[in-house]
């Protein structure tokens, strides 16, 4: 995707690199990156900006030669992200929850020319909001292409939704206002309106789609552009734009777009958003349009520069695996020895102990009994001692689990026990369970280990 794009800005910054920053070379490489973008479907205002403000900034300016091209790159990104960001951001889902939590539906109008796959890209959306569990309803407004009711219609009936049409030749406003009507007396969350296609010259259908906006006044209004169309794509998006005023866009067959030039342009002549871009032929084949994920396809992966303050400390955290040069500052200053990789020094570990206070030790058996078990979130015995689930194992003669039904029942079990207090059966078992600690503390003593040990996935081996 979008690699003549990619190409043009990585072609211009190289060029730049090579070159002394004097204004009539710099009038040269621009012209190039002029010509390179209009072949990538960039529109003329957004080269005029580029161009501006790439020469405002590089005349006289003082930058090794070394790093005039890295410069070039980061100010075209910037210059890239500043358009998205003045572009604002639209979230549908997000606007969707609003409009149901005061029991109204969330009506979006969807507007383009025939063959950029508008009908198609409202299934998708209808698809894509149904996975985020809303109710939706389909107006099938487009009344005057042949097969265009049974192709929505069609989309419907797979996706299991509700269609309102009428016959070829109604009034489109008159069925969005069927839709509507249906919506708010069935509890309907979202409307999706499929328009019929028109050209942009065409002013008739142009001034008939601002009447379908005027009866229903939809939430959200949004065109659908091809991006293999180029720079007419642009062009459609003006003028729907200076008609309807849309709030966002949607390109498709994005996935087989090496130009890329149509999400800048659109961006800037109508300073509205890309909602989202059309990548294939499947229902779930629409993706969120994301500003990052676009600049680094263009430019790569953004360079992130570390702090001194956080290497340093990074270093002091891990001192073994680094070899210690340092030199003596006095003399008769005594030089640490060198610590290999994957070796504990005691040197280095004497030295931390002077500069940070030791936390307090604890006897063994204490820490024995306080090892948890965390290792896993779906662990059933997070929370609880190996002491206590040992100590419970012994008391009632529970076998180990043999499933992950076996180990949740035993688990919540012994969380029961010891909200209880930890009871014991009889005087016979506490009796079985004091011989078996002291037996346990003499081997600890003697340094023997016992010869069976009860743990959470190995009761019983030796």
């Amino acid at each position: 995707m979008f690699e003549k794009l990619r190409n043009a800005f990585s072609s211009a910054a190289k060029s730049f690199g090579q070159k002394e920053l004097k204004e009539k070379d710099i009038d040269a490489v621009l012209f190039e990156l002029e010509v390179a973008l209009l072949e990538s479907d960039v529109a003329t205002e957004v080269i005029d900006s580029l161009k501006s403000d790439l020469k405002q900034k590089l005349i006289g300016a003082t930058v090794e030669k070394e790093q005039i091209a890295n410069i070039v790159k980061q100010n075209l990104r910037a210059h890239i992200s500043n358009m998205f960001d003045s572009a604002g951001k639209v979230d549908i889902i997000s606007n969707i929850e609003k409009k149901k939590s005061i029991g109204e539906p969330y009506i979006i109008s969807f507007m383009g020319i025939n063959g950029t796959g508008k009908t198609t890209t409202v299934a998708k959306v209808a698809y894509l909001l149904r996975e985020n569990k809303f109710s939706v309803v389909i107006a099938a407004a487009d009344t005057y292409r042949a097969g265009a009711i049974e192709q929505i219609t069609e989309h419907a009936k797979r996706l299991n939704l509700k269609i309102i049409a009428q016959n070829y030749g109604s009034d489109p406003a008159a069925v969005c206002r069927d839709a509507v009507l249906y919506a708010k007396s069935h509890k309907i969350d979202c409307i999706l309106i499929d328009t019929a296609g028109r050209m942009q010259t065409s002013k008739n259908l142009m001034d008939q789609i601002s009447k379908i906006n005027k009866v229903v006044n939809p939430d959200l209004k949004i065109f659908v552009g091809d991006s293999l169309a180029g720079n007419d794509t642009i062009n459609q998006a003006r003028e729907f734009y200076q008609y309807t005023k849309f709030e966002g866009s949607i390109l498709t067959k994005s996935d087989a777009d090496a130009r890329g030039g149509a999400a800048i342009s659109i961006v800037k002549v109508t300073s509205t958003p890309i909602l989202y871009l059309g990548l294939g032929q499947e229902y779930k084949d629409l993706k969120l349009f994301d500003k990052d994920s676009f600049l680094e396809s263009l430019f790569g992966a953004e360079e992130i520069s570390i702090p001194q303050s956080e290497i340093k400390m990074s270093q002091t955290l891990i001192p073994v695996q680094q070899e210690n040069t340092k030199k003596p500052e006095k003399i008769g200053e005594k030089i640490e020895p060198q610590v290999k990789p994957n070796e504990i020094s005691k040197p280095v570990e004497k030295e931390q102990s002077k500069s940070a206070p030791q936390p307090e030790t604890k006897p063994k058996s204490e820490i024995k009994q306080e090892k948890i078990h965390v290792e896993d979130e779906d662990d059933p015995f997070a929370g609880i001692t190996t002491k206590d689930i040992e100590k419970y194992s012994d008391l009632y003669d529970v076998p180990p689990p043999e499933n992950d039904k076996d180990a949740k029942d035993l688990a919540a079990k012994i969380k029961k026990w010891i909200s209880q207090g930890r009871p014991k059966p009889d005087e016979s078992a506490k009796e079985q369970v004091i011989d078996k600690e002291i037996e346990e503390e003499t081997m600890e003593q003697e340094d023997v280990k016992p010869k069976k040990s009860r743990s959470l996935f190995g009761w019983g081996k030796k």
